[in-house]
């Protein structure tokens, strides 16, 4: 990948669907060798006690719309290259819940921030499997936002 420190930044408003307390905010960050993708979610749904604790899918989609309930508008993973999951551009790491709120930060050189602009975050209700095809079996879309530069 091209040097893209240039480019501009982006940013996503996580939402839930309606009644949803699930929120957050992913941004996108042009550095020398990548983007560095950072997200900071909360009302994520748990349980109670020491083990708890829920992984949750996370991919960047092709869509440009997060209509409720279901985030169906924003379509599948981000593929810019024609590649099987888990090698999507859109796959990313998945998110650890810890008491319904999660942090995440990665460098990955799958895409540009260019390559982003009007698409959508989703998060999904359970982990990706990383293996089942087309996008990793996360389950139901729980929260959803588009990428907007700034």
């Amino acid at each position: 990948m091209q040097n893209n420190s240039q480019a501009p930044a982006a940013i996503a408003h996580i939402a839930g669907a309606p009644g949803s307390p699930l929120s957050g905010l992913v941004s996108f960050f042009p550095q020398e060798r990548g983007v560095l993708v950072t997200a900071q979610i909360h009302g994520l749904p748990h349980g109670d006690g020491p083990c708890a604790s829920r992984v949750f899918g996370f991919h960047i989609h092709e869509g440009d719309a997060c209509t409720p309930p279901d985030f169906e508008s924003a379509g599948g993973h981000l593929d810019l290259e024609g590649c099987e999951h888990p090698r999507h551009a859109g796959d990313l790491p998945p998110l650890f819940g810890c008491g319904g709120d999660a942090y995440l930060s990665v460098l990955t050189d799958r895409f540009a921030v260019p390559d982003i602009l009007g698409r959508s975050v989703v998060i999904h209700q359970d982990p990706d499997d990383f293996a089942t095809q087309p996008s990793g079996h996360a389950g139901a879309r729980i929260g959803c936002g588009v990428i907007r530069a700034f």
